[in-house]
């Protein structure tokens, strides 16, 4: 095996891309063996030659998240280590994340030291991610009680739960417009009536409800 590690890159924006692809060129043991903005465009571009490790954003173009993209890498790729780079700094998403199968978390305010460091310890069979990150995960690991079910959820319309699925996903506010076909101000009063419903005092508290809901509504149900 080459000593120099192949890394995909995956996200929606361009000038991200061609930024991490240069920030890799750079490293003397990483070299940038594709692109893409989508999972289809992903998954098909990996099939031939499965990378040693990919970036992924959460949120990308053409349906699917990132999320949907960690899980048909871990069955598809299980050689490939992924690392989400994202937007969203909730720890939330970043525990979602490596439950799914991803083995680093990173957000894009991190300095570039963090993404090479990050890219060689999962190489090298390590999860990275902030220590309390790590310390959660592991509290969740020996075991603690479950948070008590929320409620409200079924007060919501069928245009607010696509608004409060796509949240929990992390899509941001211009992806779920563009989805939905209608307008940035008509997701965000979507979210406010959510806010209001389930009795949330901010934006945060509703993107941690809304990937707690998504987590429970995909976990396997026992017969």
């Amino acid at each position: 095996m080459s000593d120099r590690a192949r890394v995909f890159i995956v996200d929606d924006h361009p000038l991200v891309r061609e930024w991490l692809a240069g920030l890799l060129r750079r490293q003397a043991d990483l070299e940038v063996s594709g692109q893409a903005d989508s999972v289809s465009g992903a998954l098909a571009a990996m099939a031939a030659d499965p990378p040693d490790v990919a970036i992924v954003d959460l949120a990308l173009s053409g349906g699917g998240s990132g999320f949907d993209l960690i899980g048909d890498m871990r069955l598809r790729f299980p050689g490939t280590a992924v690392i989400v780079l994202s937007m969203h700094a909730e720890p939330q998403f970043a525990e979602r994340a490596l439950r799914a199968g991803a083995r680093g978390y990173l957000t894009k305010g991190e300095s570039t030291g963090k993404i090479v460091e990050a890219i060689r310890q999962v190489r090298a069979g390590h999860i990275y991610a902030d220590a309390a990150t790590l310390a959660r995960l592991a509290e969740q690991m020996v075991g603690r009680p479950a948070a008590p079910p929320r409620g409200g959820i079924e007060g919501l319309s069928k245009r607010e739960i696509e608004v409060f699925r796509r949240l929990g996903e992390g899509h941001p506010t211009r992806h779920i417009a563009a989805e939905l076909s209608v307008s940035i101000k008509t997701v965000q009063a979507y979210s406010a009536r959510i806010k209001e419903k389930l009795n949330l005092a901010s934006g945060a508290e509703l993107v941690r409800e809304a990937v707690r809901w998504v987590e429970a509504d995909r976990r396997p149900r026992r017969p």
